[in-house]
């Protein structure tokens, strides 16, 4: 695997885990401590920024340039949050539902090709590890009424398509 490939994965995975971040962080200051799924959400986003933290130290002892449109996703991942939250609890969950959705195709698809190629056992298994935890947290969302959010196929639909693009577009730019 070439080094470019490399970097674009460790790329487009920290900019995916801080934009998590920002997410919860959109969810939470909508919904505050006292929310119906506050302290789901709150753990969930400690293990998304222990994830940024472990590809940041990643990207710096590899050289990785992060993503141009960091700025940019972290408002779009804060409002993306909020806005899901002020719809109710459960859309704040279907959005979680939606993401994490992604991210397991995403992860897997980046573990498939690492295994092939056995070229990065530190980078396979952190991807392996964090991939868990985003199963954990699309299993807990959908638990805590993902599905019942208002419109739930379209908004669960648009918050993929979103995340497909944000991944295409992070790979590279």
């Amino acid at each position: 695997m070439k080094r470019d490939e490399l970097h674009r994965m460790i790329r487009v995975d920290q900019a995916g885990e801080f934009g998590a971040t920002r997410i919860y962080e959109g969810q939470l200051a909508v919904m505050g401590d006292r929310g119906p799924h506050s302290a789901e959400i709150r753990h969930m986003a400690e293990q998304e920024e222990g994830h940024r933290a472990k590809f940041d130290a990643l990207m710096a002892e590899r050289g990785v340039r992060p993503t141009a449109l960091q700025p940019f996703w972290s408002a779009a991942g804060y409002a993306l949050g909020a806005g899901t939250a002020l719809l109710g609890p459960e859309a704040a969950m279907a959005c979680t539902a939606a993401v994490e959705e992604e991210i397991d195709k995403h992860y897997s698809e980046q573990l498939d090709r690492l295994q092939d190629t056995g070229d990065d056992p530190e980078l396979a298994d952190m991807i392996e590890e964090f991939r868990e935890d985003e199963r954990e947290h699309r299993d807990a969302a959908l638990a805590n009424g993902a599905e019942k959010a208002p419109a739930y196929p379209l908004l669960s639909g648009a918050i993929r398509l979103g995340c497909r693009i944000a991944i295409k577009v992070s790979e590279r730019v």
